[in-house]
């Protein structure tokens, strides 16, 4: 059987590459292509084909490229050029696109700012990229102002456009009236450059502010061709629905990227909704879809509907489904694929599961390794020759790495600290060099691997090492339990962290039969001492987990107004200000 499903899987692999073969022309160092080549190619061979669908509005690839011209021609006007930053602060929305593609055209650059950032954390986001001009969606006006009316922060602020949002009025003039008087024809000029960089796409950085990544042509396009030929397998005709913010790797290069490679069809949305997403696949006519975190958790949470198996999704694809929500997601919905990936918006090593696994990220392929690390602060252990340790044992867990060189490159990121902190050298051999993801993996047989942890949300408590996303994973199995966050809390007098979950549970749960599911079904070290009931689960706008702020709060009543619990003698009592205060001076002991 293991010889079957090993030729099964080379069988997949070699059609992926059969995939991308004829695109080689697009990829190869030296090539003249870009998202603009992409779209121009679209609009020849597709013209008429519906490119982009958005409430209730529809674009031709021939309308999408007008309109990108127009967006290339704006920008000329204001001086843009080659190798300037245009940031963009936008909701998901045609214009959105539109841009993106124009400053594709005039082999700008594209700083995709998170729309959820604002203050210092924004005037970060503008002011390390040296953008020159800011293009804001009405909508996001007055973040924007904000920011670039404190001079101090920039020396020479970026000049601000407006576009209007119909939800949100501006409060200058906007640039919509000048765009509707562009030429819709195609600038010319130089062909642009494979290698160019073509946008910034930002990703969290340990001081809690972002960090550009850089993403050249040939990224967006390797990951285009990937998402779309190999992943989604879509063609002319095929519709992908994205309810996830194009400034994010997954929802631009899943969605439009995939678009783009394929001639399929995007429909996007300006933000997800659980109770809208089925909804919207029917009335898009959607036949593939992309999840991120816990997107599919909120709808496996959601009531049953008619729409539930009225749509045509054929395949979803994503990462971070969860192997608890995975079978009832797949089964309750009718889709009959599922391709989880794995990949960093700036690493160099993705893994898909093509086979549709579950659980699984894929199977590790040349060039990728598990390392033993230390869980907590995951840094790579080194023998006495300073070497790491390659895990090939099914059942262990280890820090991912991929090889750097070849086709897939670790771009970096603008600070170029922060990129030298991501490699890691003389790993295996002397010279060699990684890229470090950062995340841990568990290896299985025949070089399956699943998610595990981000490094440093795994802590240590009686001298056990504890993975917070295996906890959860057990804890979301409880009764009455729909959503688990797990992290660890300092306790005073002791070492390490004690375990802490952040519940959101349906009507009638019942604490008392919750603290004995965990006593069962996890070991002491690992059962969390303190709990803590939500009505809605704080998550970024990837729908991630945030841990930050549930663990700086901890288990303190007087900063919270949520029910509050703490294990005693094996029973979960409310967490009073009286108990805090027993349990910060040590009378009384948590367990």
């Amino acid at each position: 059987m293991e010889a079957v499903e090993r030729l099964r899987s080379v069988g997949l692999r070699v059609r992926a590459v059969c995939a991308l073969a004829p695109h080689v022309l697009d990829l190869r160092p030296g090539a003249h292509a870009s998202p603009a080549t992409l779209l121009e190619r679209n609009a020849r061979e597709h013209a008429g084909a519906v490119a982009l669908l958005f409430e209730n509005r529809r674009y031709t690839w021939s309308e999408l490229e007008q309109h990108a011209n127009r967006w290339a021609r704006l920008l000329v006007r204001e001086g843009v050029a080659r190798g300037d930053v245009v940031a963009l602060v936008m909701d998901n929305r045609p214009e959105y696109v539109f841009a993106l593609l124009g400053a594709s055209k005039l082999r700008a650059i594209t700083a995709c700012v998170n729309t959820n950032v604002q203050g210092a954390a924004l005037a970060h986001a503008l002011r390390i990229t040296r953008a020159t001009v800011v293009l804001a969606g009405s909508e996001h006006e007055a973040a924007v102002t904000d920011v670039l009316g404190d001079v101090r922060r920039f020396g020479a602020p970026p000049k601000l456009l407006v576009q209007s949002d119909g939800n949100v009025p501006a409060t200058r003039e906007t640039i919509d009236e000048r765009l509707s008087t562009m030429d819709p024809r195609a600038l010319g000029g130089p062909p642009p450059h494979v290698d160019d960089a073509m946008s910034y796409l930002y990703t969290s950085g340990t001081t809690g502010l972002p960090k550009a990544a850089v993403v050249t042509n040939h990224r967006f396009l390797l990951a285009g061709y990937g998402f779309g030929k190999i992943a989604h397998r879509a063609r002319p005709g095929d519709v992908i629905y994205v309810a996830l913010p194009l400034y994010h790797g997954t929802g631009q290069w899943g969605g439009l990227g995939a678009a783009l490679a394929t001639g399929a069809t995007l429909a996007l949305r300006r933000r997800f909704s659980a109770s809208a997403f089925w909804k919207d696949a029917i009335r898009f006519g959607a036949t593939h879809v992309m999840y991120i975190g816990e997107l599919c958790r909120y709808l496996v949470n959601q009531p049953p509907t008619p729409e539930d198996t009225r749509h045509g999704v054929r395949v979803a694809v994503g990462n971070g489904l969860r192997p608890d929500v995975w079978e009832p997601f797949q089964t309750r919905f009718g889709i009959p694929m599922i391709r989880e990936f794995y990949g960093a918006t700036e690493g160099n090593a993705p893994i898909v599961n093509l086979e549709g696994r579950r659980g699984m990220l894929g199977r590790l392929a040349r060039g990728q390794a598990l390392v033993a690390c230390d869980p907590e602060t995951g840094k790579a252990r080194r023998d006495a020759r300073g070497r790491c340790t390659r895990l090939e044992r099914p059942g262990e867990t280890g820090l991912f790495l991929g090889k750097l060189g070849g086709p897939l490159k670790f771009d970096g990121y603008v600070d170029a600290a922060a990129t030298n902190a991501k490699i890691l050298h003389d790993v295996f051999a002397r010279g060699d060099s990684w890229f470090d993801s950062g995340d841990l993996m568990t290896l299985h047989e025949a070089g399956w691997v699943s998610f595990a942890d981000r490094v440093g949300d795994t802590f240590r408590w009686k001298g056990e090492n504890v993975s917070t996303s295996e906890v959860a994973l057990l804890l979301n199995g409880a009764p009455g339990v729909l959503e688990t966050n797990v992290f660890g809390v300092s306790l005073p007098g002791t070492d390490g962290k004690a375990g802490m979950a952040c519940l959101v549970v349906a009507p009638g749960f019942d604490l008392d039969a919750f603290g004995r599911y965990a006593g069962e079904a996890l070991p002491r070290y690992a059962r969390p001492l303190f709990v803590r009931l939500l009505h809605d689960m704080r998550v970024t706008s990837t729908l991630k987990h945030r841990k930050d702020e549930y663990r700086n709060e901890g288990y303190d009543p007087a900063r919270t107004g949520d029910p509050l619990f703490a294990s005693v003698d094996g029973r979960y009592l409310p967490l009073t200000p009286e108990l805090h205060a027993q349990i910060r001076a040590g009378t009384v002991a948590p367990g």
